[in-house]
């Protein structure tokens, strides 16, 4: 049956589908020649030139020094233009950290502060943080900024629609913010930012069945499936956090019982500990690592409990996605020889007849993967080839 609607892909279509192939090869490949540019995209040498050109009077690329050869005239290599710059804000519920960086992801400046708890008060402290951010930027290109939270957004509406871990409600975080200040915004889901982060800056061409987990206050999870992030009906694709363990389990932040987050979270830990020690509420999850290693029975036993549960709930995401790897971000990967055996173990007992068990791998990114997604979030813009 024929297609109601066939669509012919237009040469300006064409055109930017192979601007973006080429500034993907640059960014993956640099330094790089215009000749090997044509040999690995298969393009004209004149179609090459022509973009690069196109590239360079933008500002995405500059030409750097020249190669040598035995004969023939010098290449001169490319690179990613690193004066143009994206601002990265990572919002938890306890503390938002802002960051200036280039298009390779390389950080120049990084500042934490409080996470207020009413939207309003969080989004007019982020605007004036952003604006300083600008001004130290000077004369250099900002691109934009990218935007990271423990909620779901709504890809339609671009609103916040669902964040029980901060409180804020239904939300426009990213409106205010570009009025603010000028710039583009996307916004997005923690853990799909830390999939795009995978994606853009550890190169995951030889993996297209992926899904992070991100072990905070709560759980999240970004699902890369055939090489595409999911996303879902209003962006709630993979809201595995928050599916039931057991419905006469503990009250969740979202309202249910019993969601896996309230038994495998970093609060969850934490809860064990304290039902069975007079310790101080004010212990954090690291002082709870920490009192692990140094051999207090109890945090071990807590952290044992945690993980066992972390373990069943990735047999949720075995059964129903089948992805090639799990990876695993959050402060319990400094604690990997603890966690990774249990996890890796139920993991392996979901495993079905006929199929292979994937690989689950801790990311030891002491709290950068969710920035390096934010600038994933802006990049995907202008190299996304999808």
């Amino acid at each position: 049956m024929a297609a109601a609607n066939p669509k012919i892909a237009s040469s300006e279509a064409v055109r930017e589908v192979n601007r973006r192939i080429v500034l993907n090869l640059i960014r993956t490949r640099q330094p790089i020649s215009r000749a090997d540019l044509a040999r690995q995209s298969g393009m004209q040498r004149s179609t090459i030139s022509l973009i690069v050109e196109e590239l360079v009077h933008q500002h995405w690329v500059v030409e750097g020094p020249t190669g040598r050869l035995p004969r023939g005239r010098r290449p001169t290599f490319l690179r990613l233009n690193d004066n143009r710059l994206i601002i990265g804000v990572d919002i938890r519920p306890m503390q938002t950290t802002l960051a200036l960086a280039d298009v390779n992801g390389r950080l120049n400046s990084h500042k934490t502060i409080a996470t207020p708890p009413d939207s309003k008060i969080a989004i007019k402290a982020l605007i004036q943080e952003i604006r300083a951010l600008i001004a130290s930027a000077g004369a250099r290109k900002i691109e934009g900024i990218g935007v990271s939270l423990p909620g779901r957004v709504d890809p339609v509406s671009g609103r916040l629609v669902f964040a029980p871990n901060l409180r804020w409600g239904d939300v426009d975080v990213a409106r205010p913010i570009a009025d603010a200040t000028g710039l583009d915004v996307e916004m997005d889901n923690a853990a799909n930012a830390c999939v795009l982060a995978a994606a853009w800056f550890e190169r995951l061409e030889s993996r297209r069945n992926i899904v992070v987990v991100t072990i905070s206050e709560g759980i999240g999870t970004g699902v890369w499936i055939n090489g595409q992030l999911v996303r879902g009906l209003r962006g709630m694709a993979g809201e595995f956090g928050h599916a039931p363990l057991d419905p006469s389990g503990p009250r969740c932040s979202c309202g249910n019982r019993g969601c896996w987050e309230v038994f495998a979270s970093n609060r969850a830990g934490l809860r064990y500990y304290h039902e069975s020690s007079s310790q101080a509420n004010s212990l954090t999850f690291l002082d709870l690592l920490s009192l692990a290693d140094q051999g207090d029975s109890k945090a071990i036993q807590a952290l044992n409990t945690m993980a066992n549960y972390l373990g069943r709930g990735m047999r949720m995401i075995v059964a129903g996605l089948a992805p090639e790897q799990i990876m695993v971000i959050g402060d319990l990967t400094r604690s990997w020889k603890r966690f990774g055996p249990v996890i890796e173990a139920e993991v392996k007992a979901q495993t079905l007849m006929g199929g292979a068990a994937p690989q689950v791998v801790p990311v030891h990114e002491y709290g950068t993967a969710r920035l390096q997604g934010t600038f994933a979030l802006v990049l995907q813009k202008h190299f996304s080839t999808i």
